[in-house]
């Protein structure tokens, strides 16, 4: 039988808090650890627990950035101390971040990770403004 996993890597969509999956909301809201990027609207936080423990490990060009490693350790760290972790990111942690990584590193750790995608903001833009990134009189094959 597998372990369940204690160390989710949740993607925090384009922004918008409505955007969240609801697989997101219920990972946020029994976290006892959430690690939250820069990129995430701090809106999103109010589905915490009042008393989980909210850690900024923002990541930004031309800005001190929280360095990889730390966040690496502190995940396994808290895991092992047997909380429940959210790593929080932008997005959806498998695009343009380090969620591949992370997820490598806690395996290695002999931790069991689950990740929770988040609306891209490539798929949300477009939806955003009424324009359809398929549709059958635009999209045809050559």
């Amino acid at each position: 039988m597998t372990k369940p996993a204690n160390v989710f890597l949740v993607g925090a969509g384009p922004g918008d808090p409505d955007l969240l999956t609801l697989k997101a909301v219920k990972a946020i809201a029994r976290a006892d650890v959430i690690l939250v990027d820069d990129l995430v609207n701090p809106a999103i936080l109010a589905h915490a627990r009042s008393d989980a423990r909210i850690v900024q490990v923002g990541k930004r060009g031309g800005c001190q950035s929280t360095p990889q490693e730390f966040i690496e350790r502190l995940m396994i760290a808290e895991a092992n101390a047997g909380h429940c972790v959210v790593r929080l990111k932008g997005g959806d942690p498998f695009m343009f971040g380090r969620g591949g990584e992370e997820r490598d590193h806690l395996l290695a750790a002999g931790i069991a990770v689950d990740v929770i995608n988040g609306i891209s903001s490539g798929l949300a833009a477009p939806a955003a403004i009424g324009v359809p990134l398929t549709h059958r009189e635009w999209s045809q094959g050559a």
